[in-house]
């Protein structure tokens, strides 16, 4: 059974009870997606997965499509019309699913426990304070060091800056994965999964969800 789907994040609202309670969801438009290959253990992959294609409401031009992607594309028999997004969904058996095969929603239910993978924001240049949590230093007078990271590396031994060492730099637009967050609501018609809780990246952006 695929236990994965791609889609797209809506962005939040909140879904009311009928004792008034409220809770805050993530909407996320996922699927329909289509199955472009599979992947097998006793095959020469190694592993079970299979390969979804995001089909969307307008379809990608063959004439930008690249010649790689082309071929992959028609190894599938000719009857698949590209896609944009290709993701991977690793399996714990081999896959029931074959080529052509359609992935929606309804493959996840009220309830269940999935984890969400996406791209966070992307914030530009950010200092050790804001990306780090580092503390500022003392402001009284003749500080010089208010806001600089401070030192970082040794004179004599080893004489250079250790790798990894945290310093200023690009912040966000980083793989993220917020695990077991539970699916409040199914919409099947509409292709549409709540998720209670923030997911993350922008609105717009692309998501994968697996059960947990």
């Amino acid at each position: 059974m695929i236990s994965g789907i791609i889609g797209r994040k809506v962005g939040m609202t909140q879904l009311f009870a009928e004792d008034g309670t409220v809770t805050p969801v993530t909407v996320i438009k996922a699927g329909p997606c289509v199955v472009v290959q599979t992947k097998s253990a006793a095959g020469s992959d190694g592993y079970n997965a299979v390969q979804l294609g995001l089909v969307e409401d307008k379809p990608i031009r063959l004439k930008n499509v690249s010649k790689p992607l082309r071929g992959h594309f028609e190894k599938t028999g000719g009857g698949l019309p590209p896609t944009r997004v290709l993701k991977e969904i690793r399996l714990n058996a081999e896959p029931e699913a074959s080529v052509g095969d359609q992935v929606k929603v309804d493959v996840f239910a009220d309830g269940e426990i999935v984890d969400v993978v996406g791209r966070s924001k992307g914030r530009g240049f950010a200092g050790t304070i804001k990306r780090h949590k580092f503390n500022r230093g003392p402001e009284t007078h003749g500080s010089m060091n208010v806001r600089s990271p401070g030192s970082i590396g040794q004179s004599a031994y080893p004489s250079r800056v250790i790798k990894g060492t945290r310093s200023s730099g690009h912040m966000g637009d980083a793989r993220v994965t917020v695990q077991n967050l539970t699916v409040a609501k199914v919409d099947v018609e509409n292709n549409l999964l709540m998720v209670r809780g923030a997911v993350p990246g922008p609105n717009g952006g692309l998501v994968v969800v697996k059960k947990a």
